[in-house]
């Protein structure tokens, strides 16, 4: 948890952006079968671990995120950009690339 709090403090996202850490993906499919590196997809669910304040308006307004810290969301498999912060795997979206908020 204490490697989540350093990543949030040193990257700061801009605008409507999101740093989001991917979770890992399944190492086995519903039906019990153990997939190799191989055969993994490409994670498209993460944890939010920092919002942008928000898109501005022209009138210099900012537009809230509908996410936050701690959320768990899932995104397209090929979306945002890829960055590694102290030998970790995380991803910077936008808002509008994030498809929808994990209830639990």
């Amino acid at each position: 948890m204490a490697k989540d709090k350093d990543i949030s403090l040193r990257i700061r996202p801009l605008d409507d952006r999101v740093v989001v850490e991917p979770l890992e993906a399944e190492e086995k499919t519903p039906g019990g079968i153990l997939l190799p590196d191989t055969a993994k997809q490409k994670p498209q669910r993460g944890r939010v671990l920092a919002v942008g304040p928000g898109k501005l308006r022209d009138n210099g307004e900012r537009i809230p995120l509908n996410v936050a810290k701690g959320d768990e969301v899932l995104f397209g498999r090929y979306a945002g950009s890829d960055i590694e912060v102290d030998r970790k795997e995380i991803k910077i979206l936008r808002e509008s690339d994030i498809l929808a908020k994990v209830v639990k």
